[in-house]
């Protein structure tokens, strides 16, 4: 079992090889051409377009950080390529930057990492509080129509190093902006790595991953975003601080009740590092902010590995909003973490209810280009 200390090093492992490797002056390959640390998206000698930036952390390109990019990349259709390297900084992206890409330059998301330790519990340094969970990105993603490629967005915060702290949500990203894309990214972190949000509570916030690696152990991936998860892979880690069930909850949707549609997981997978049985696959959140949500999951033709509490895979957060009122369903999932030994505790659409629940359904008129 992978030591939880040791995450941060595991984390940081391929983008450091992948850094290495940019910066090298050696041949790259065996014709002898030099590597170039931006691979096939030119550089700034040879722009791709007037509106790339190129960020390096070593300075061989316009901007060796990326908040610092993104204030330069002002108006909309803006495109970052970021060279491999870890980027450890918060950023956050203005509403303004419509239209904004994101490219990691390796054809490896392990080698190119957004990374940050603030938690909710941090104390901010200029005395003024503590973060809180929204606070703690961090990457901060509000514009709309922002697509990323083969990035890892990450937060490296650790219960172990903070005994102290009570306030240990940790997000690695919060993305509020409609038409948000992502494709091959990984999302690390422990309790609320992956925050799907919307700017406001009557604002519906499409937002599509598809290939991505998101891992963590309570409320990993949460928010009222309406959001479609294809071809994801999903992690539950160890507990070194707990020593009995549950570990966490994969998911927290907190869908706005006017929303007909939040979270949807198709073609995915789910495993995990714990126990059999160590976690459930959801339980609602009801924020205080808006105390007549009704979070919505639908899981459907996903492997759900033994991780998953297959006789209970839904809990409540809290007692006066159980998850039996709320919209969660599932269809023709598999896997040991899918076996209906209960059936009242597993939800199932029929054949027709799942032709409702379809990435095209839940995107609408917009269609994510790969």
């Amino acid at each position: 079992m992978p030591s939880h200390l040791s995450r941060r090093n595991v984390l940081l492992a391929g983008a450091a090889a992948g850094s290495a490797l940019a910066l090298s002056a050696a041949p790259a390959h065996a014709h002898g051409r030099p590597r170039r640390p931006f691979g096939r998206y030119g550089s700034p000698s040879a722009r791709l377009t007037s509106t790339t930036l190129y960020v390096h952390p070593r300075g061989a390109g316009d901007f060796t950080g990326l908040q610092a990019a993104v204030d330069a990349a002002t108006g909309t259709g803006r495109t970052l390529v970021i060279a491999p390297g870890v980027y450890r900084e918060t950023v956050s992206v203005p509403a303004d930057r419509t239209g904004m890409t994101w490219i990691g330059a390796s054809e490896d998301p392990r080698d190119v990492v957004v990374v940050f330790d603030n938690a909710a519990g941090t104390p901010k340094p200029d005395g003024s509080g503590t973060y809180g969970t929204s606070g703690s990105a961090t990457t901060t993603l509000r514009p709309d129509g922002f697509t990323a490629r083969r990035i890892t967005f990450a937060n490296d915060w650790l219960r172990a190093d903070h005994p102290g702290v009570s306030g240990t949500q940790a997000v690695a990203v919060k993305v509020m902006g409609d038409r948000s894309a992502f494709f091959d990214c990984r999302f690390l972190g422990h309790q609320d790595t992956l925050y799907a949000d919307s700017a406001s509570l009557d604002t519906v916030a499409r937002q599509y991953f598809a290939r991505c690696y998101a891992e963590g152990d309570v409320d990993f991936v949460f928010g009222r975003a309406t959001a479609v998860f294809e071809d994801c892979d999903f992690r539950t880690l160890i507990r070194p601080d707990l020593t009995s069930a549950p570990f966490g909850f994969v998911f927290a949707p907190s869908t706005a009740v006017a929303n007909p549609r939040g979270f949807l997981v198709t073609r995915s997978r789910i495993s995990s590092e714990a126990p059999d049985g160590y976690y459930k696959l959801a339980r609602p959140w009801v924020p205080s902010s808006d105390p007549t949500a009704r979070p919505m999951l639908t899981v459907r033709d996903t492997h759900l590995g033994a991780g998953i509490d297959a006789v209970a895979p839904y809990t409540n957060m809290a007692s006066g909003h159980p998850w039996q009122d709320q919209r969660f369903a599932e269809y023709r999932n598999t896997g040991p973490g899918a076996v209906v030994t209960v059936p009242a505790n597993r939800p199932q659409l029929t054949p027709a209810q799942a032709a409702a629940h379809t990435r095209q359904a839940w995107l609408g008129d917009w269609r994510p280009q790969a």
